[in-house]
C-alpha cells in the first residue's frame, strides 16, 4: 500500500499488439474478458485500415500466455449501423448464454448493442441495447421532473458538417452487464455523458421507445457514478465487467481529465452496493494506474489507459486495458489490497458531483 492509500500495481506489459493479418494490422485494444477456471478469453477490439473494427479472439492459459488466437474475426459488422465497425465488447455468462455488449459505429453514431453466443466462438446480432434518440430528444424527458446536471447538456465529438448533426444521436456508449442477475432482472451500465447509468430489464426485448421515455424521465434514479475528483474531472465511463466482492460489487472504470497535453485516461475503482448498485460505498481518490509506459503515452491515442477485462488467480487480479488505442496491457495486483484501500476511502454520499463541473469540453 502506497503512502496515499492506492493499492501497489504491478504493470507486466504489453499482452497484444497488431499483426499483418487484415482485420487487424493498424492496432488490438479494449479487451472484454471472460473467466473460465484458469483459462480466460478475451474478444477484443481489432482495426484495420481506415478505422474498421471487428472483434478478434484469443485465449490465455494463464493470465499472462497466450495459448490460442484466431486468425479472423469472430465477430463482424451486420447491420447498417455498424457500418464503421464493432467496438470494445464485454461479456458474461448468464444462465447459459454469453451476452457480448459492444459499441455499433456507423461513422456517425455510436449505439450499445448486443451478440449472443453459445460457444464464445459464432455470434448473432440481439439488437440495441441503447435509444436512438436525439440530444434534444434527451433533454426533453430528462429535464420532465427537474433539472438535470448541466454536463449532460453536452454531446460528445459534435460534427463540424451541419448534415452530419442534423443525424446525430444521443452517444451511449461502455455498455457492460453485471455478470449475474440483480433481484431477478438483468442489469447493465452504459454512459451518457459524463457520468456512468444502470439499467434493468427483464429481457433485451424490454428496450422499447417506451421502456427509454420513462427511463430518461426518472433520469437521475438510474445514475450510478459522476465525476467527483480531479483525474476524472471531464468525464468518466465504464471498463470493466462489475466484480462481486462480499463488500460489494468492484467497479474497474476509467476517468479522464484534461491536460496541457490533451485528455488523459485514468484507470479507477470504485465499490457499489450489491443490491443496489446507484449507492455507491466507496472510490478510491487517486487514479488506479494511469499512462506513462512510452506505448501509453503515444498511440493512435494518446495518453490512454483503458481498463476493459479482468481475471482473478487466487489473490491477484488481472487487469486488461487498452494502451494509447493501439495495444492491449495486463496490470496486476492483490485484490484484498485493494478493498482496503477501497475502504478507507469509503464515500459520505453516493453521485456527488463537483460544484465547479461545467463542462465535458
Amino acid at each position: 500500500m502506497t503512502k496515499n492509500n492506492s493499492p501497489e500495481i504491478k504493470k507486466s506489459g504489453i499482452l497484444l499488439e497488431k499483426t499483418q493479418l487484415g482485420f487487424e494490422n493498424e492496432g488490438v485494444f479494449n479487451p472484454g474478458s471472460y473467466q473460465d477456471g484458469e483459462t480466460i478469453h478475451l474478444l477484443y477490439r481489432a482495426v484495420s485500415e481506415g478505422n474498421y473494427s471487428t472483434v478478434g479472439y484469443c485465449r490465455l492459459s494463464d493470465p499472462l500466455t497466450i495459448a490460442e488466437r484466431a486468425e479472423t474475426p469472430v465477430y463482424r459488422p451486420s447491420h447498417p449501423s455498424e457500418a464503421h465497425g464493432v467496438e470494445d465488447p464485454r461479456v458474461v455468462k448468464i444462465d447459459g448464454i454469453y451476452y457480448m455488449a459492444y459499441v455499433a459505429y456507423d461513422g456517425i453514431n455510436a449505439a450499445g448493442s448486443l451478440a449472443v453466443s453459445t460457444d464464445l466462438k459464432h455470434f448473432s446480432r440481439a439488437g440495441f441495447l441503447t435509444p436512438r434518440i436525439t440530444m434534444h430528444d434527451f433533454r426533453e424527458l430528462a429535464e420532465k421532473y427537474g433539472a438535470i446536471p448541466k454536463g449532460y447538456y453536452y454531446n460528445v465529438m459534435i460534427p463540424a458538417d451541419p448534415e452530419q448533426r442534423k443525424s446525430r444521436l444521443l452517444w451511449d456508449k461502455d455498455v457492460i452487464f453485471f455478470p449475474r442477475k440483480i433481484n431477478g432482472r438483468l442489469a447493465f451500465l452504459h454512459r451518457v455523458f459524463p457520468g456512468i447509468q444502470v439499467v434493468y430489464c427483464d429481457t433485451p426485448e424490454d428496450l422499447t421507445d417506451a421502456f427509454w421515455e420513462d427511463y430518461f424521465g426518472n433520469f437521475r434514479s438510474h445514475i450510478v457514478l459522476e465525476s467527483k475528483h480531479s483525474f476524472e474531472r471531464q468525464y468518466i465511463g465504464g471498463g470493466c465487467v462489475p466484480v462481486e466482492t462480499p463488500e460489494g460489487w468492484l467497479l474497474i472504470y476509467h476517468g479522464v481529465e484534461q491536460s496541457r497535453a490533451g485528455k488523459v485516461y485514468h484507470a479507477a475503482a470504485a465499490l457499489l452496493d450489491i443490491n443496489d448498485p446507484t449507492r455507491e460505498i466507496a472510490r478510491l481518490s487517486v487514479p488506479l494506474f494511469s499512462p506513462e509506459k512510452e506505448w501509453e503515452v503515444t498511440g493512435c491515442v494518446n495518453n490512454v489507459v483503458f481498463p476493459t477485462g479482468t481475471a482473478q488467480i487466487g489473490d491477484q487480479l488481472y487487469i486488461y486495458y487498452g494502451a494509447g488505442d493501439s495495444k492491449i496491457g495486463v496490470a496486476s495486483l492483490s485484490l484484498s489490497g485493494l478493498m482496503k484501500a477501497l475502504l478507507k476511502n469509503k464515500s459520505i454520499k453516493s453521485c456527488q458531483v463537483s460544484q465547479d463541473q461545467q463542462s465535458i469540453f
